[in-house]
């Protein structure tokens, strides 16, 4: 029986081990300077020739012998004959032999044609650019081992390199591995999974300054993988593999490093990212990345993006970092470095920072993350309202500039995101789904600026507003009508198992989806069920709980659900047939001092524009005819 090992070697000692085992021999190519940005020097780079290698004037006027000029001033001026005692130049002209100053124009006062009034004396050598003011023959321009910007480019241009010595970008080949995986398309079937992992990596590489050479898919297939990996050692500088390095049955990578050539480490202490495989193979570092894309970026980043900085000699550039206060208590383990992908918003002056989900398999945690929260492995976590460091993912700048809505999920928020985008390009809206009481929490304890919220009251048979008497009774908040939408029992087309009311969810075999706790969409599931004095746990998978609409929507595509409550544009989306309940109110709790400021007054123009009542009732299910009413304000 093969043996099966899983580490938990500290990241940083990963890290070092293979670096230290690493002996890169960069080769040296040139290539003309127009095409090096980006590139790293191979050698010191000397100027060929000066600049200027002429003594130029550096403004428009006239060239003088600043003897002339002595004893000129207001009153004494002193006149100068053209030929005789000046020559006009421009700005770059050679200055001719014998002149050694230049009169700005601005400074001269023509009396004719060929005479010329000063008013003021010049210094030698004054408003001249001498020979190699910018650049001496012989003189160094750019280092060794430097990464040329825009501004060496000229350097090395105005020093008569035409051509620059590089190094060879590393070369990584990316090999996918999976049995279940497609290349990119748009048709995918039953148990098929789209190979986008490589992408990804390919992108990073380029970014960090390597050459990415996808190999394509290969089936999880032991003999297949260990020749893919000895063809690559060929001609790479490093491998990546991708999947399959963990421990389980079809678990490959780390059993083919180790044939192959040696395992530094299978397994680092982090979370995500732990199942990560690191070795040599005829000299060359092979990676095994995870499967989950969460996990596989991490490593990716920390042990990919070392090496490319290892073989160019460079030091790895830092992320910057903001101070941010948690929303949210977030709990790690003892013994595992975590990194916790966060949303960040600056709220009434103040950086808020809220977990993402810790699935190490959702790619948009990632996509929506404004940073990382990394924590110690002795860190059993940070409470709500303890200041944590964020490395960050997006400039502070956009994050300064971003609304932080929260709440119940709708559509039309994203409706809204893009409306905002088109007529206020530096402004960016980020909505996260925790649902409406949450939503409302978050409003409460200044997590937000918005929040979307729906929640229906029994006992007045009201939406939202006895919420707010009761949980923000004190603060300054004002509520906005958004949209009035439809909500009903998602099913498969055709319906099926024949679902109209709360009633039919009985039959033997069907399987709903809920809501999580504190949605309005689940409030109002309860108030069906107590209307018809049905009990919960007569609910086949009342427990089990989806973030969104459109999730439940894609639980009763997939066949894992028969129907869930939701909104129509979620059951359109996913083509899906829909039996209407009851339409319902949904609406905008927003903070007082974000509704009277300048980013809430963009809000609410496009709340109350036509652009996003024809975009949100385009979806159907929706109507507009309140949108931007003022239903409450804690100040009326």
């Amino acid at each position: 029986m093969r043996k099966i090992y899983l580490e938990d070697t500290p990241l940083q000692e990963a890290q070092q081990r293979i670096v230290e085992s690493v002996r890169f021999s960069p080769q040296v190519e040139i290539i003309p300077t127009r095409e090096a940005l980006g590139r790293v020097t191979a050698e010191p780079i000397y100027a060929k020739v000066s600049m200027p290698n002429f003594h130029a004037a550096a403004m428009d006027g006239v060239a003088v012998k600043a003897e002339m000029t002595y004893g000129a001033d207001e009153q004494h001026p002193v006149c100068l004959k053209r030929g005789e005692a000046y020559v006009e130049v421009d700005t770059g002209d050679p200055i001719p032999e014998g002149y050694d100053a230049v009169i700005m124009i601005e400074h001269i006062h023509q009396i004719d044609d060929d005479t010329i009034e000063i008013l003021e004396s010049v210094a030698p050598w004054q408003h001249i650019r001498p020979i190699g003011e910018d650049v001496v023959v012989g003189e160094v321009i750019i280092a060794d081992r430097h990464k040329l910007r825009p501004v060496d480019l000229g350097a090395l241009l105005a020093g008569g390199n035409v051509t620059v010595p590089v190094l060879r970008k590393p070369r990584v080949v990316i090999i996918p591995t999976g049995t279940e995986l497609i290349e990119p398309s748009d048709q995918v079937a039953e148990g098929e999974i789209i190979e986008f992992n490589g992408t990804v990596f390919s992108a990073y590489l380029q970014e960090w300054g390597a050459e990415p050479i996808y190999h394509g898919i290969v089936k999880d297939d032991y003999a297949l993988i260990r020749d893919a990996v000895k063809a690559a050692v060929q001609d790479a500088d490093m491998v990546l593999l991708n999947a399959g390095s963990s421990a389980g049955r079809e678990d490959f990578t780390v059993h083919v490093v180790e044939e192959l050539g040696e395992v530094l480490t299978h397994g680092v202490a982090t979370r995500p990212g732990k199942p990560v495989v690191v070795g040599m193979v005829e000299g060359k570092p092979i990676i095994g990345l995870p499967g989950y894309p969460v996990s596989a970026y991490l490593n990716l980043e920390w042990f990919a993006r070392t090496l490319v900085h290892h073989y160019y000699g460079l030091l790895e550039p830092e992320r910057p970092r903001v101070k941010a206060t948690m929303g949210r208590r977030i709990v790690s383990v003892m013994g595992a470095e975590d990194f916790i992908r966060v949303t960040i918003g600056c709220i009434d002056g103040q950086f808020i920072a809220n977990p993402l989900t810790r699935s190490a398999g959702v790619t948009m945690s990632m996509v929506r993350a404004d940073g990382l929260l990394r924590i110690p492995p002795g860190h059993l976590g940070y409470e709500q309202g303890e200041s944590v460091d964020i490395e960050l993912y997006r400039p502070l700048e956009q994050i300064e500039n971003t609304i932080v809505a929260t709440g119940s999920h709708d559509l039309s928020m994203d409706v809204l995101h893009s409306l905002l985008r088109k007529t206020n390009p530096d402004r960016f809206l980020v909505s996260s789904h925790v649902g409406s009481m949450g939503g409302i929490l978050a409003i409460q304890k200044g997590e937000a600026h918005a929040a979307g919220v729906h929640l229906f009251d029994e006992a007045t048979g009201t939406y939202n507003l006895p919420y707010i008497e009761k949980y923000l009774r004190d603060q300054d908040v004002v509520l906005i009508q958004l949209v009035y939408r439809q909500q009903g029992w998602m099913v498969k087309p055709g319906n099926p198992r024949g679902i109209h009311s709360v009633h039919d969810l009985l039959q033997p075999g069907i399987t709903y989806m809920n809501r999580q706790r504190g949605a309005g969409t689940r409030l109002l599931f309860d108030y069906l069920l107590g209307q018809e004095g049905l009990d919960r746990d007569q609910i086949y998978g009342y427990s089990r709980e989806a973030v969104s609409h459109l999730s439940v929507a894609a639980a009763v595509a997939g066949g894992t659900a028969d129907t869930g409550l939701g909104i129509y544009s979620a059951a359109s989306a996913m083509e899906l047939d829909f039996i209407p309940v009851a339409e319902e109110r949904y609406d905008l709790l927003l903070s007082g001092s974000f509704y009277r400021s300048v980013e809430g007054e963009e809000l609410l123009a496009c709340i109350r524009s036509e652009a996003f009542a024809q975009e949100v009732e385009a979806l159907g299910g929706y109507s507009c005819r309140d949108s931007g009413k003022i239903l409450y304000s804690s100040l009326s």
